[in-house]
């Protein structure tokens, strides 16, 4: 049997750190989306304030089943 995946780009955010950052964003779309298979970190940013990081911010690609 064949299988079709679906990739979406989200982007999370935290104040701990980038893998937290990460962890929101999937924990988030686990609300709506089922059947995750997988996630791809594409960017890491940061926000910065007087010499110092505030919040973390990580990309990632989420992918997800596909029923056909």
């Amino acid at each position: 049997m064949s299988q079709v995946a679906k990739v979406i780009e989200l982007v999370g955010s935290s104040e701990e750190n980038w893998e937290d950052a990460a962890r929101v964003a999937v924990k988030t779309a686990a609300k709506t989306l089922h059947g995750i298979t997988g996630v791809e970190v594409t960017n890491m940013t940061a926000k910065v304030e007087n010499g110092r990081i505030v919040s973390y911010k990580t990309s990632v690609k989420i992918a997800f089943a596909v029923n056909v």
